[in-house]
């Protein structure tokens, strides 16, 4: 096997002039001399025969080879660090800390009786849970925030198992204006109520993902809030049935009669980024998440307000 002729501190100097805009600046993000991170960076040049800076000025600019080989360094210190993290992990036994990213769709007391497992056989493990909707469980996966993450959208070539689907249908007070047309609800009556939604998790929210375009709508921050807004008659929303539960059975929500009887159903995955680097604590976590949403769906199969299996 032919090995490499350029250090990992080598890359490390050229990724850093690169980011931080200079020669000078790289050596303070490093903490190194100015001399000792040039002369890396020269000394890769001479080892490989490119260019991968020309002087514009008073600025170093990336040739084009240098921008390639400023991509694929990048690609090669984030598969070193993740093969450290992976070796120490295997090293070090179960983690200290695993942070999990699931979308508030999952039921939470199925996620409350999937962490209480977990914790009588590894109590030394602290849970970092993020409530996440929709696209910011993606976004913790792909940020590496998330260890582990249930999620209704899968990030692009992620590996995932199904684990659940979830079914929303369309609510308000018994007392709202829509429950007295005396009709079926049409697409043009949602329109001209107030409708209550959660608000995306990620950076970049996908206004496409509502469910109805109305002029008026009220965007909160958590499903307790946009269930105590609707249960109090300020709008309506498609909210998770399981969630809603004891909200239907003592009638502060009643189901809108839509014309179509539409109901949405969403697929929620279980998605562990890293297989291979995944610890022990992760995969165990996992398992128990598999185990229990199996158990918990097939008790509810007979109950047609709560969930199925894939």
């Amino acid at each position: 096997m032919r090995l490499p002729h350029i250090s990992l501190e080598q890359w490390r100097c050229l990724i850093a002039v690169v980011e931080a805009g200079g020669y000078a600046q790289a050596a303070e993000a490093l903490h190194k001399s100015q001399s000792s991170v040039t002369y890396a960076v020269q000394k890769l040049e001479t080892t490989l025969q490119v260019r991968a800076f020309e002087i514009q000025g008073r600025k170093a600019k990336l040739t084009p080879t240098g921008e390639m080989l400023y991509r694929r360094a990048r690609l090669l210190l984030e598969d070193a660090d993740a093969m450290e993290r992976a070796a120490s992990r295997a090293s070090a036994g179960w983690e200290s800390e695993i942070s999990l990213a699931v979308e508030i769709l999952f039921p939470n007391w199925l996620m409350f009786q999937c962490l209480n497992r977990f914790g009588v056989e590894s109590p030394q493990t602290r849970i970092e849970w993020y409530e996440t909707v929709l696209d910011g469980t993606p976004e913790a996966l792909s940020t590496g925030k998330a260890d582990l993450a249930i999620t209704g959208i899968l990030p692009p070539g992620s590996a995932a198992e199904l684990l659940m689907t979830v079914r929303a249908i369309a609510v308000s007070h018994p007392d709202h204006e829509l429950q007295k047309l005396g009709r079926p609800v049409e697409y043009r009556d949602l329109r001209k109520h107030r409708h209550i939604t959660v608000r995306d998790t990620s950076v970049k929210r996908d206004k496409k993902a509502l469910t109805v375009d109305a002029t008026n709508r009220w965007t909160v921050g958590n499903m307790a809030t946009s269930i105590g807004a609707v249960s109090r008659g300020y709008g309506f929303s498609w909210l998770p049935e399981e969630k809603i539960r004891n909200e239907l059975r003592t009638g502060e929500l009643k189901p809108l009669p839509l014309r179509d009887d539409r109901q949405l159903t969403q697929p929620l995955y279980l998605v562990i980024p890293d297989r291979d680097g995944a610890g022990p604590g992760v995969r165990r976590l996992a398992e128990i998440i598999r185990e229990e949403t199996k158990s918990t769906c097939f008790e509810y199969k007979r109950d047609p307000s709560g969930f199925t299996l894939p």
